[in-house]
């Protein structure tokens, strides 16, 4: 694992508004939104034949939950062409699925408040496993009309070459 070095001038975290997500090397217009990254070790209990008290524990299988991404509805195809892939109806018996490409690796960058990208993630092996092409309309709501996908995942890791920027610092003029 690689050596970080600490910048201690910063004590603030990042904050969860300034983000990007990117597939097929682009970023994808207008996500406003991203579920988080989590997942979990099961735990696996055993115990020594010579000890009835007390149990041992080790890890076992490693989940890593869906991640959902969330954006206005425009006229971008982005989400309704990938979550096609899985599934296309009309498309003829045995082609339903594209096996070849319906899996995609994503981009998640988070970037500090001057814009500077702070730290990156890989998700691995995605595919949609959900797609909420439009939402319930309401002709007395005040809201964007929102649409989501949600990627199941075979696991994501931090990319550990993303080191801390070095934040700008401003000078008042002499």
């Amino acid at each position: 694992m690689p050596q970080f070095t600490v910048n201690s001038q910063r004590f603030d975290p990042y904050k969860n508004f300034k983000f990007r997500v990117k597939w097929d090397g682009r970023y994808v217009a207008g996500v406003s939104k991203v579920g988080s990254l989590k997942k979990t070790t099961e735990v696996v209990k055993h115990r020594d034949g010579g000890d009835p008290s007390s149990s041992r524990k080790s890890p076992g299988r490693t989940e890593f939950d869906a991640i959902t991404l969330e954006r206005g509805v425009t006229h971008d195809l982005e989400f309704e062409k990938w979550a096609n892939k899985v599934w296309n109806f009309g498309s003829g018996l045995g082609a339903e699925t594209s096996l070849k490409d319906f899996r995609k690796d994503i981009t998640i960058e988070l970037y500090n408040e001057a814009g500077q990208l702070a730290i990156t993630y890989n998700v691995f092996r995605c595919w949609v496993s959900e797609f909420l092409a439009l939402p319930d309309l309401d002709a007395n709501a005040n809201a964007i009309a929102i649409q989501h996908i949600k990627l199941e995942n075979e696991g994501w890791q931090r990319d550990y070459s993303v080191t801390e920027p070095a934040e700008p610092s401003f000078t008042e003029p002499s």
